[in-house]
């Protein structure tokens, strides 16, 4: 269907790439979890333009060129890496408000699109995902029409999962605003994994 081939386990191989929790799944559950549906929606649409970016460079064979300049390649790793780590300390310093009776301040989804954004566009490895998953399901016939269209279905099927991970997470975060110590441990981890996924970003790096 589409011109993509062994099309169910496409779809199969884009749901399980889904379910793998990774840096974009923590930003989009904090922005939820700090202000709101609309947050939470801002990171999803910024993770969102990362990967398309990302998908775009793939197919225009940018990862090759990375790949042929390793220190150009370890650059954008150190980046990312650090950047998760910047934010994952963030989230560690992050004190909760004990008084349930206020509201946190409110901020912008665009704040926290750009911040999804870069958390995508700083691991180069999205992109060398998509190279190794598109070819398997092309074939040398394939048609420009066939990249869009899997690069399309990539996209609404993300934008799906993660808008319900963001109706899900919103109603986490509502029932635990009654109790600090439950909001702090989600603040702490969520630091934690953030920081974690920076340092082997950059182990991985060495």
């Amino acid at each position: 269907m589409f011109g993509i081939e062994h099309y169910t386990s496409f779809l199969m191989a884009v749901l399980v790439f889904q379910l793998i929790p990774g840096a974009g799944t923590i930003a989009i559950l904090n922005a939820t979890a700090c202000n709101g549906i609309g947050a939470g929606l801002g990171a999803v649409m910024g993770t969102l333009i990362g990967d398309f970016i990302f998908m775009i460079a793939a197919l225009l064979g940018l990862a090759a060129l990375m790949q042929q300049n390793p220190f150009l390649f370890e650059i954008v790793q150190y980046c990312g890496a650090g950047y998760l780590c910047w934010l994952g300390m963030g989230l560690l310093r992050t004190k909760i408000n004990t008084d349930t009776s206020r509201e946190a301040p409110k901020q912008s989804g665009w704040i926290y699109l750009r911040q999804a954004c870069a958390i995508s566009l700083t691991n180069p490895k999205v992109m060398l995902f998509f190279v190794a998953f598109f070819p398997l399901f092309l074939t040398p016939k394939s048609s420009t029409t066939t990249l869009v269209a899997m690069m399309l279905h990539v996209t609404i099927l993300s934008f799906v999962y993660q808008a319900g991970l963001v109706l899900l997470g919103n109603g986490v975060a509502r029932r635990l605003k009654a109790f600090p110590f439950a909001r702090t441990l989600a603040f702490k981890l969520s630091g934690i994994a953030l920081i974690a996924f920076g340092i082997k970003l950059a182990l991985n790096n060495r």
